[in-house]
Order: structure tokens, then sequence, then C-alpha cells
């Protein structure tokens, strides 16, 4: 294919200059007197065709270099398409991931959508709720509001946490117990009774009005709202102070018998006890020294806990007490039946002696005169008595035998046989 071109111009050129050529020749032969003009006209016309033939060569040249960037770019696009096979080979599992994605996509997008519905469902759902305790708040500080309210409460809370220790109502614990401290009628909120008939006083009464108005100011409060905030936390501090010394005037503990010599102030609330103490750091040393003793309800928790496993260890120590006793007793009266069972061995010895006696007497003695009596009735015989060879077993065992030997180190009376209750009566039987 590269070779047809340039043959191609080869022979058009040859033809033309034969021709050419072919044309001067006869010419000449036909008429030696051809002028100068018409061999002029001859040579114009071979210029001619020179110049033809050269912008024939031209042209085939070009389309030569045409053929040739043809064949270039059909080479590049057979390359180009090659590549371009193999690079969507190489891409077929990228194609597969990328449609498995997109799958994947529409399946979260779906996802997305549905929980959107229901995060949207939960957030209403939390508003609401969040609203309802607002409410709920509000109405209870509103409640809280009121001394009554509040002492009922602060009550209540201790209730459930002596309960929560395992203490017992009118056993462990007493409510709104009237006693006579300093000559004047007083009533705790509770009184602890420990081991041994001591006891503590409880009082769960707490100010709470300034703290409910200072909890009431938002973080994002401005300078002013928190300068009142400030205030108001101090002035509580001062009142829970003032609590203090109202309740050491009552001074209970003097109305009870062998309490300890303070008194149990309950703070129902964490925060109550930790805003004071933060606003008043000398509070606790205060309340001391005035033998009161400030409680949140993790603090008195750990203190009833303490009391109700004390209870625990002395009922176990009495229970120890009375098992003692019993044993000793049962001690006692086994060491008492051993003395009966080695009596009843003595009897039933002599009974086998005494029967035995007898049977030696019935056989030497009473059968030989009564077989002289055979001859008269022969239809019976009187049989030979059996004597008996075994003898009582003797007590062996180590309690007994000792109980035997030395009756009197037990403590048990040798002369009474009869039976005594475990409180020492008898039992009539």
């Amino acid at each position: 294919m590269e070779f047809i071109t340039p043959l191609l111009l080869g022979l058009v050129v040859g033809a033309l200059l034969g021709a050419v050529v072919g044309l001067l020749i006869g010419r000449r032969g036909a008429g030696a007197g051809v002028g100068v003009a018409e061999h002029d006209a001859l040579r114009q016309q071979l210029t001619a065709a020179e110049v033809r033939v050269a912008q024939a060569e031209a042209r085939a040249i070009a389309l030569d270099e045409q053929l040739a960037l043809a064949r270039q770019r059909d080479a590049e696009r057979e390359s180009r398409e090659k590549q371009e096979g193999r690079v969507l080979e190489a891409l077929a599992p990228v194609a597969q991931t990328l449609r498995a994605m997109q799958q994947k996509v529409d399946e979260l997008e779906q996802q997305r959508s549905r929980q959107h519905g229901e995060l949207s469902q939960q957030l209403r759902a939390a508003t609401e709720a969040e609203d309802r305790l607002r409410a709920t708040a509000e109405q209870l500080a509103s409640a809280l509001s009121n001394n009554a309210t509040r002492g009922v409460w602060g009550e209540t809370q201790l209730r459930s946490l002596v309960e929560s220790a395992g203490l017992i109502n009118r056993v462990d614990f007493l409510t709104q117990q009237s006693i006579d401290a300093d000559g004047s009628a007083r009533r705790p909120d509770m009184v602890l009774t420990l081991p041994g008939g001591k006891a503590i006083a409880v009082d769960a009464k707490v100010p709470y009005n300034s703290y409910i108005e200072a909890s009431a100011i938002p973080a994002t409060a401005d300078a002013a709202e928190h300068a009142r905030k400030n205030a108001l936390l101090a002035e509580h501090a001062k009142r829970v102070k003032a609590h203090v010394d109202q309740l050491s005037a009552k001074n209970y503990f003097t109305g009870l018998d062998a309490s300890p010599e303070f008194t149990i102030a309950f703070i129902p609330n964490e925060p109550l006890l930790a805003a004071a103490l933060e606003k008043d750091p000398m509070l606790l040393e205060y309340a001391f020294s005035k033998r009161i003793a400030l409680a949140s309800p993790v603090s008195l928790w750990a203190v009833l806990k303490t009391v109700a496993f004390t209870w625990q260890q002395e009922v176990l120590t009495d229970e120890a007490k009375q098992l003692f006793d019993l044993s000793k007793e049962l001690y006692a009266r086994v060491a008492k039946l051993a003395e009966h069972a080695d009596a009843l061995g003595g009897a039933i010895e002599r009974s086998v002696k005494a029967y035995n006696q007898f049977a030696s007497s019935l056989e030497t003695r009473v059968l030989v005169t009564a077989r002289r009596l055979e001859s008269l009735d022969e239809s019976k015989v009187i049989p030979a008595p059996r004597v008996i060879e075994e003898q009582p077993r003797q007590l062996t065992a180590a309690e007994l035998t000792e109980a035997l030997d030395a009756p009197e180190s037990l403590g048990a009376p040798e002369d009474s046989d009869a039976p005594r209750a475990l409180d020492g009566e008898p039992t009539g039987e």
C-alpha cells in the first residue's frame, strides 16, 4: 500500500512526457519547416505540462501524507479502542461495586428517612415529657413552699430511707414519739432505737424557700440575676444555720434514755446541704458545736445500715446465749437419763437372775414331784423351763459413763426425776 501512490504518479508523469515528446517528434518529421513560433508554442505547452505534472506530484504527495495520516489515525483509534476495552474490562468490578454501593446508599437513605421520622417522633415525645416535667416541677416547687407540705415530704423521705436500710417500724424506730425534754413536751420526727435501750432523735425539717428561688434562675441569666442567685443561696445558708440553732434549743436527747448527746438533722436533698456548705464552709463545725449532725440521704443511710447491722449482731448474741443455756441444760438431762438407764439395766439384770433362780427351782424341785403325777394324765407333759443366758447391755458412750461417774458436776439435781421445761418450770409429764 505504501508503494502504490508513487508508482501511479510515475506512470502518469511518464505517459505525459512520452505524449509530449512523441508529439514533438512527429511534428518535426512532418515538416522541417516548422517555424520558430510553433516551436515556442510547443515549449510553452511542455512547460505547462511540466507544471501540471509537478502539481500532480504535489497532490500525490499531499494525498500520500493524508493517507499516512489517516492510517496513523486508524492505528491510534484501534489502539485507543483496545485501551478503552482493557479499561472497561478493568473497571467492570468497579462498576459492580458502584452498583452495590448505590444500592446500599439507597437502603441507607431509606433507613435515614425512617429513623428521621422516628427521631422526630421521639423529640416530640421528649418535648412533651419535658413540658410535663416542668409543670410537675413547678407544682412541686409550689407545694414545697408550704412549710407543712415540706415537713410531710421530709418525713416521707426519712421513713423510706430507714425502711430501705432494713429497720422495722415500731421496733427499730418510732415516728412522732412524744418525749419530755427539759420539762417541755417535744415530738421529734423520728426516734431511732439502738441495742441496749439507747435512742437517737432525728428531725426532718429544713428551710427550702430561698434555695427554690435560686434554683429557678437559669445559668444563662444576666449578671444581675446571677448576683441575685448568689444572694439567695447565701440567705439559704443563713436559714440552715438558724434551723440548727432552733433544733439545738430543743435538746431532744435529754428526753431519751441513754441517748448520745446530739440530734440528727436530716436534709432530704443532697443539693440543699451542698449549697449551704458551699456558701458557709464552717456550717458543719458550727452544727457540731451545737450537738447537731447535718445528715444527707447518703450519710444517714450509712448510719441506718450500721444500726440495722448492730441489731442483727445483738439478735445473734442473744440467740447464741440462749443456745448455750439450752445445750447446758440438755447435757444435764442426758446425764440424768444415763442414771435412769443404768438403774433400769441393774433392774433387768436382777430380774434375769430372779427368773433363772425360779427356773432352776422349778426344774429341780417342783417338776421332780410333778412328774410323779404323769401316770395320772399321760396326755399332758410339763416342759422344762428355759434359762435366760442374755445379759443387759452396759452403757459404753463416754458422755454417759462420765455423767454416771460425776453427776454432781453438771449441776442437775440427783433427787428429782421429773422433767423440766426450758425456763426451769416442771412440764407436768
